[in-house]
């Protein structure tokens, strides 16, 4: 099993399919040389790109080969010049990273612990983009006796 992304004019990620496996040509029409230039016939006016549902962040998940940067997701651009699917930025003041990751430009709270650590408490920090920074909504603290997160008051 392969996905495939369709691509408009203006690079712009439209649709994600799940198609044929891209080394399974045994039913790929003689005409096509690929199964992207086949699905590509499907869509009038689009481009077809396989994608890797198992690469994010330029790393595969499964300690594969990771494939144009990202797996295409709908309203994220592909980057033609570096053959990468790019995630749609989630704020203006969010650069792109060597990974073809958005990164904030101030780095997440160290204490946040993300990691879920029931020895630390949790934090969840959003982000503002108005202040360009991130902001604590709330604290948890882990519950021993009833294995739970609690808010803390």
């Amino acid at each position: 099993m392969a996905h495939y992304a369709f691509i408009n004019e203006d690079n712009i990620v439209v649709e994600v399919i799940t198609g044929i496996d891209e080394d399974d040509t045994s039913t790929l029409p003689e005409e096509y040389d690929s199964w992207e230039e086949f699905y590509e016939t499907m869509r009038d006016g689009l481009t077809c790109k396989r994608t890797s549902y198992n690469t994010r962040g330029n790393q595969h998940l499964f300690d594969g080969t990771a494939y144009r940067g990202n797996y295409a997701t709908i309203d994220g651009t592909y980057d033609a010049e570096n053959d990468v699917f790019i995630d749609p930025q989630p704020y203006p003041s969010w650069i792109i990273n060597s990974n073809w990751q958005w990164e904030a430009p101030v780095p997440h709270p160290s204490d946040a612990n993300v990691e879920m650590d029931t020895s630390f408490p949790h934090k969840l920090y959003v982000w503002n983009e108005d202040d360009v920074n991130w902001v604590l909504v709330e604290t948890y603290e882990y519950n021993s006796e009833t294995e739970l997160w609690e808010i803390v008051e």
